[in-house]
């Protein structure tokens, strides 16, 4: 069974999430909910740098946590993607409406 590792971080403007594993419909329930609440309050920072599968489902996840920045004023930036998932957000055709970071140093 895939899994997937969350670790939570706070910086001074954003909360940050670290991923390991697989994003997709079996391991996002979790994930799902802690990013939807901190869209809510704070800008948030996803760092892909570990996640080794990025389904339809966790792409979606991504898509309405990046609506609900929208609606909130806050930001949601995707950083350090690995292989795998610059495969799926580019293949998306929404690459470049992310904002897409290599850094924290990055977050505005």
């Amino acid at each position: 069974m895939e899994q997937l590792t969350i670790t939570e971080k706070s910086g001074a403007n954003y909360k940050l999430f670290e991923l390991d594993g697989a994003l997709n419909a079996y391991t996002l329930a979790e994930f799902q909910q802690k990013v939807y609440a901190a869209i809510e309050t704070d800008t948030v920072v996803l760092d892909l740098s570990k996640v080794i599968s990025l389904d339809a489902s966790g792409m979606g996840v991504l898509m309405a946590a990046f609506n609900d920045g929208q609606e909130t004023g806050h930001k949601f930036y995707l950083m350090s993607l690995s292989n795998e998932c610059e495969k799926v957000v580019s293949a998306t055709g929404f690459k470049n409406l992310f904002f897409i970071i290599n850094s924290v140093t990055e977050v505005a």
